[in-house]
């Protein structure tokens, strides 16, 4: 099965599983995401097809994903396998869906570039005015209130902001990524002001 074949297998598997998925890490997240990866890739003059086979996969193992929907990573790796990819190439893939989420803290020089640029891919789509969409969608997914201006470290979606969102660009790993970021972050500070003038009113 030649490469261009492959994509397209592991596109129509992933988006039947997502489609419909209602926390913000939906199919179009994931086409986002790849769409992203693949330009940084060539900017950074990566491996596209790992990237691609990642950045499509990346969300499966995920454990915000409910337990109908989330995927163990030997369930994708199998799954890769039967598809025919070489052992090396879906080694690759599997290290980096496995590595990538923010909540790992794994140190930049511990990614290869591949998993760099997956994971730059993803904290873009976590930022700007699509970010701001899914940090809402996601909140209200779990039950979570928009805003909470009397608690500190609380689960709201505003909190969100300022445990990880804003944190994000100085945290992408490729000029790529750096350059993209910089819009959707000051779109991010614009979007915080006017929420809290409008949520202070007039005085």
């Amino acid at each position: 099965m030649d490469n261009k074949l492959i994509v397209q297998n592991v596109e129509d598997f992933v988006y039947k599983r997502l489609y419909n998925e209602g926390s913000g890490h939906d199919w179009w997240h994931i086409d986002r995401v790849r769409r992203n990866a693949l330009y940084i890739g060539k900017e950074e003059n990566a491996n596209l097809f790992i990237v691609e086979l990642a950045a499509l996969l990346h969300d499966l193992i995920d454990d915000k994903l409910s337990e109908n929907i989330k995927l163990d990573v030997s369930q994708v790796e199998q799954f890769l396998l039967d598809l025919g990819i070489d052992q090396k190439v879906t080694h690759d893939v599997i290290s980096i869906i496995k590595v990538i989420s923010f909540r790992k803290k794994i140190p930049q020089d511990q990614l290869t570039l591949a998993a760099k640029v997956v994971q730059d891919a993803d904290r873009l789509d976590a930022i700007g005015a699509i970010g701001i969409a899914r940090t809402f969608a996601y909140a209200g997914s779990k039950g979570n209130l928009i805003y909470h201006p009397d608690v500190e470290g609380n689960t709201d979606a505003i909190s969100h902001f300022y445990d990880k969102l804003l944190k994000l660009k100085d945290l992408m790993n490729t000029n790529a990524g750096r350059v993209l970021a910089k819009e959707r972050h000051q779109f991010l500070e614009l979007y915080l002001s006017q929420f809290y003038h409008e949520w202070n009113g007039r005085k």
